[in-house]
């Protein structure tokens, strides 16, 4: 019996970590709660894709988050975007415009962009990311 409610922990939480939340319901950070035993959760931190080019694509940029940060990506624009942390170790699935990413756990110092637009970039704790030399389009400038 324990192993079958494990098993069925390990799914939900699989089936979470790959699921796009909708829009709404998630503030630029989230107050800490009380866990059973006293302790408390780590805060989210939410990362606003604002539609404007370059460093100024996402709000904080660059954000400070500690190590095994929790993070969400807030679709702002009226596109769609994807983020991809640039050592490849996380990325969203496709972010809709209104709607909010599920929420991914980050490496302390890491930068980022947008994989449909790679111009949007950013960083955590002082560390930018700079837009490719030869980006010439609207999400490029900043």
């Amino acid at each position: 019996m324990r192993g079958t409610r494990t098993i069925a922990v390990a799914i939900a939480t699989a089936l979470f970590s790959v699921s796009c939340g909708g829009g709404g319901g998630v503030s630029s950070t989230t107050s800490p709660s009380t866990a059973g035993g006293g302790g408390t959760t780590p805060t989210i931190v939410t990362i606003t894709i604002t539609g404007q080019g370059g460093k100024l694509a996402f709000t904080p940029n660059p954000a400070a988050v500690t190590a095994g940060q929790t993070i969400v990506f807030k679709n702002n624009d009226t596109v769609a975007h994807h983020v991809m942390l640039d050592d490849g170790t996380v990325q969203t699935p496709d972010i809709n415009p209104g709607a909010t990413s599920a929420a991914v756990t980050i490496g302390a110092n890491k930068t980022y962009h947008c994989t449909i637009h790679p111009g949007m970039v950013g960083g955590f704790n002082g560390n930018e990311a700079a837009a490719p030399p030869d980006c010439t389009y609207a999400y490029c400038g900043g």
